[in-house]
C-alpha cells in the first residue's frame, strides 16, 4: 500500500473512533416540578384593639361595681376580663386588667352636639344677606345718592334759591346721636366640642353644687315619687345598689364615653341593658342612703366626674 493511502485510513479510524467516544452534553431543565407548591409570604397577626392597657388595684370598700364607675366601664365587661364569675368575689389587693375607655366602641345612640362657630363683622356692617341700604354705593366707593339738582337760568328759579328755607347755611344742624356704651357680656361656661344634649333629669331646687372630691355631680331636691328622668338618650349600664353611699343607682352608657349617673332612687323603673330615650321615666326619687329626698345627678367622661353646669342647659 502506498504511503499515502495507509496514512488517509489511519486518519478515517482515528476520527471514527472520537466520535464514538463523545458523550452528550447535559440538559439543566428549570421547568418547575408539577408537584412543587409556591412559597406564601408569612403573615403577622393583626393586634386586637381593647386589650388591657393598665392595672388597679382592689382597695378596702371597693366593689367590682364601684371600679366599674370610676373607670367609666360595664362591670360585666370587667368581670369578663379578668375571669371573674361572682362580683361579689374580690379581694385586697387583687390586681384587676383594666381597659382604656377609647379603646372600646361605644354605642352612637344620642346625637353629638358640633359647636358652634362664632361669626365676626365690623360694627354697624349689615348681616350676610340682607338688603343693602337706602344709599347706594357706586363703583369707585362713591355715593350715588342724594343728586344735586341743577335749574335753568330764571326769574322764578332765582326767587326759589333766594328763600331761606333752602339755602343750606339755613339748614338745621344735625348732630350725630350719642351712642350708648357698649356693655360687656357675662363670660360664657366654656362648652366641651364633645359634649351631647343632655337635659334636667329632675325638677327642683339644686342644693348641692358640684364640688370634686366633695360632691361629684349635683343635688336636686323635691319630694318621694317625683319623676327621675334619663338625662339623654343611651343604654342602661347598671341598677342596684352595689355602691355604697348611692342608694338605689342608675348608670346609663351614653355616645362619646359619657355616662349618667342617678343615685337615692325611691324605685328603678328601668333593667340593665335596656336603651332608653332622653326625657324618659327611668325612676323615682327617693332617699335611700341619704339624708332627705333627693336625686344626686352625675355627668362623667371616661368614668371622670366632670360638672353638669358645663353640660346642661339654662335652669
Amino acid at each position: 500500500m502506498r504511503p499515502i493511502a495507509l496514512a488517509a485510513a489511519l486518519g478515517a479510524i482515528v476520527l471514527a473512533a472520537g466520535c464514538a467516544l463523545q458523550r452528550a452534553a447535559p440538559v439543566d431543565d428549570r421547568r418547575p416540578s408539577p408537584t412543587a407548591q409556591p412559597k406564601l409570604p408569612v403573615l403577622q397577626p393583626t393586634p386586637v384593639p381593647g386589650a388591657a392597657t393598665g392595672t388597679y388595684t382592689v382597695k378596702r370598700g371597693d366593689t367590682l361595681y364601684s371600679i366599674a364607675l370610676e373607670h367609666g366601664i360595664d362591670y360585666r365587661e370587667l368581670a369578663q376580663s379578668n375571669n371573674i364569675d361572682d362580683p361579689a368575689k374580690i379581694r385586697i389587693g387583687q390586681e384587676l386588667r383594666i381597659a382604656a375607655p377609647q379603646e372600646r366602641a361605644a354605642p352612637q345612640v344620642g346625637t353629638a352636639r358640633a359647636p358652634r362657630g362664632i361669626e365676626e363683622r365690623p360694627l354697624g356692617s349689615s348681616p350676610p344677606g340682607s338688603a343693602a341700604p337706602p344709599q347706594a354705593v357706586a363703583e369707585g366707593g362713591m355715593k350715588t345718592a342724594p343728586k344735586a339738582l341743577r335749574l335753568p337760568y330764571s326769574e322764578q328759579n332765582l326767587a326759589l334759591l333766594s328763600r331761606s328755607e333752602i339755602r343750606p347755611e339755613a339748614r338745621p344742624e344735625i348732630k350725630p346721636e350719642a351712642k350708648p356704651e357698649a356693655v360687656k357680656p357675662a363670660p360664657a361656661v366654656e362648652r366641651d366640642p364633645e359634649a351631647i344634649d343632655f337635659a334636667w333629669p329632675a325638677r327642683g331646687r339644686v342644693t348641692g353644687a358640684f364640688s370634686e372630691p366633695n360632691n361629684k355631680g349635683l343635688d336636686i331636691a323635691g319630694k318621694p315619687g317625683d319623676p327621675v328622668l334619663a338625662a339623654a338618650g343611651g343604654r342602661v349600664m347598671y341598677t342596684g345598689t352595689g355602691i355604697r353611699g348611692y342608694g338605689k343607682l342608675i348608670v346609663i352608657k351614653h355616645d362619646n364615653n359619657f355616662n349618667s349617673v342617678y343615685a337615692h332612687n325611691r324605685e328603678i323603673l328601668v333593667k340593665e341593658g335596656q336603651n332608653v330615650t332622653r326625657g324618659q321615666r327611668i325612676a323615682e326619687l327617693g332617699d335611700t342612703d341619704a339624708d332627705s329626698p333627693k336625686l344626686h345627678f352625675e355627668i362623667r367622661k371616661s368614668g371622670k366626674p366632670v360638672d353638669p353646669a358645663r353640660y346642661l342647659p339654662p335652669s
